[in-house]
């Protein structure tokens, strides 16, 4: 079965109309949709989807339990090393996400770098994103490397800087370039 990666920015808690009605067709579509369980998008689609009745659903939490899980769907537990509250724990049920799934769809402030992180993985795995541009209120398609460059030319100099800072941004663009032309740097 089809599994859709949906997430965005813990920053945003109001989903957009545009953007619930891609999440009516994955539902309405009987895919499976792959959720977090953190605040913001991620509690936010979940509290959608337990309004539309949606049973496809799975979320995924780093450790053991998760923060959030508003109608007792399934889980799966991320195993994670990491320590407990740091980026790279609560990032690791977001990779295993990003592999899993088929496609993503992300709504993003134009600077979180957990949602970009998500868009990079996907796009390393060549799985395409719909990226929701919440305050523009246009869908970008991600699909290449270069399309993954456009949407990160998107973000203020500020964001940019912080998401070097935060993620290694232009080495994560350096690697997915890699990947895709086979060089597997």
């Amino acid at each position: 079965m089809t599994k859709v990666f949906i997430a965005g920015s813990i920053t945003i808690k109001n989903l957009s109309e545009e953007f619930l009605i891609r999440i009516n067709n994955i539902v309405d579509k009987g895919l499976t949709v792959l959720v977090g369980d953190a605040g913001g998008v991620d509690l936010s689609v979940q509290e959608y989807l337990k309004n539309l009745s949606a049973e496809n659903v799975i979320v995924y939490c780093s450790g053991y339990v998760p923060r959030n899980n508003v109608n007792s769907w399934p889980v799966v537990a991320v195993k994670v090393d990491a320590k407990e509250g740091t980026r790279a724990f609560f990032t690791a049920k977001d990779k295993e996400m990003a592999a899993v799934a088929d496609f993503g769809l992300m709504v993003w402030d134009k600077k979180s770098t957990g949602t970009l992180s998500n868009v990079i993985e996907m796009i390393k795995d060549r799985k395409m994103v719909a990226v929701y541009l919440n305050k523009d209120g246009v869908f970008f398609d991600v699909k290449t490397p270069d399309d993954l460059e456009i949407l990160v030319s998107k973000m203020s100099d500020g964001a940019r800087e912080l998401a070097e800072k935060k993620i290694s941004l232009s080495s994560k663009l350096n690697s997915v370039r890699s990947v895709q032309l086979g060089l597997g740097l």
